[in-house]
């Protein structure tokens, strides 16, 4: 199985983390044509060698052409990218990077998530630098990476708000949601960006790794000039640096209700998972003196705990949410399309070893073939699952 190691000795950006996929065998080409398939005018990629302090590698940078660039919400990105040809797989890595990007705006400058203008993170290079990570990965194999800790820097950086410390502090809410391993003021200038950062809390893993197998290694540079090569250092390797399930920290968020109209519980719910809860579920429950009630739960990721608890407060009869962190094995997990005889089914698939374990079609989609075609429900769900679990 593929893997990939990352030496951030020099910190992480969007551009050096495309420039080290490309140095690491992602051909240009593909990257490119991948990325016409978006609905984004105004922009060339060009991958040139880079030699520095007699180490050789490739800078990525996105040029941008006379068109004009209007500031995008979370929502035009996302209409971007979902209207897209790109694969399911690619789509969403995308997307979870900027959701990322987004939440942790939002809570520095106290916006909502939908309100927060991208600017440095929201224009053409970095939407490239994003996807074009995605496409890189794909190419290559890897479903994520483990990381070397991340030097945060010293000094200020200008953005668009103005003069800010470094770490920007969109970079610094990142890292500190996804528990990411630091080196504090190890650096000088900004070390880790944004963009970076988010890549790295979205697809990286901070654990110790005892043994690596390297096939190959790549250098993406960054623009500074530093005393040393200013590049991220990607290692590929013949096997995955990581146990045989995946693990993680999510939040467990739970109230009990016992004076609301059961109606409004799959309302609150639907609310929840389209707000991105990773999970949402009811439990029967009593309370004192007998009465029924309802256990309504919540998972989500660390960090999310308080929107999460507003949403429930504001949207239920509750007048207290508890929650706790929780450890959890993980399946790997992976979005395809299959052809049934009525028409085309999305199917997630569960993985284990790399190999498919189970296979579960999206129930919109079987229905509204089923209603099309006048079919049992049951019949186009079978064959899609069949389909999925073909070699």
């Amino acid at each position: 199985m593929t893997g990939l190691y990352l030496d951030a000795y020099s910190g992480i950006s969007g551009d050096m983390f495309l420039g080290a996929l490309l140095d690491l065998g992602v051909p240009h080409d593909h990257l490119a044509g991948e990325l016409e398939k978006l609905a984004l005018p105004g922009w060339r990629l060009e991958g040139e060698r880079v030699e520095q302090h007699g180490v050789n590698g490739t800078r990525a940078r996105v040029h941008l052409v006379d068109v004009p660039q209007p500031h995008r919400h979370l929502s035009d990105i996302r209409e971007i990218i979902q209207s897209s040809s790109l694969s399911s797989r690619i789509q969403e890595g995308a997307l979870g990077v900027f959701d990322r990007l987004a939440h942790a705006e939002a809570r520095v400058h106290g916006t909502g998530v939908e309100e927060v203008h991208f600017h440095e993170v929201g224009a053409v290079d970095a939407i490239v630098d994003i996807v074009g990570a995605c496409i890189g990965l794909q190419y290559l194999g890897v479903s994520g990476f483990t990381c070397s800790p991340l030097p945060l820097g010293t000094g200020f950086v200008r953005a668009a708000h103005g003069t800010l410390p470094v770490p920007a502090p969109a970079t610094l809410e990142i890292l500190t949601a996804s528990g990411a391993a630091v080196l504090p003021g190890q650096g000088e200038g900004e070390m880790v960006t944004p963009t970076g950062a988010a890549l790295v809390a979205h697809f990286g893993r901070f654990k110790d790794t005892a043994v690596l197998h390297p096939v190959k290694i790549g250098y993406g540079f960054g623009t500074r000039a530093l005393p040393w090569p200013n590049a991220l250092r990607a290692v590929l390797t013949k096997e995955q640096p990581r146990p045989a399930l995946e693990t993680d920290t999510v939040t467990l968020l739970e109230c009990n209700v016992d004076d609301m109209s059961a109606e409004i519980f799959p309302y609150v719910i639907e609310r929840l998972l389209e707000r991105g809860a990773l999970d949402a579920w009811t439990t029967p429950g009593t309370m004192k003196k007998g009465r029924p009630a309802a256990v309504l739960s919540v998972l989500v990721n660390t960090g999310d705990e308080e929107r999460f608890a507003d949403i429930l407060l504001r949207e239920t009869t509750t007048l207290g949410v508890r929650y706790i962190p929780w450890r959890r094995f993980k399946a790997d997990r992976e979005m395809c399309t299959v052809h049934t005889q009525w028409g085309e089914v999305r199917v997630k698939l569960k993985l284990l070893d790399g190999e498919v374990a189970d296979a579960a079609p999206e129930y919109e989609d079987c229905a509204r073939l089923a209603r099309e075609h006048d079919v049992p429900l049951r019949a186009v769900y079978e064959a899609a699952a069949n389909a999925a679990r073909q070699p």
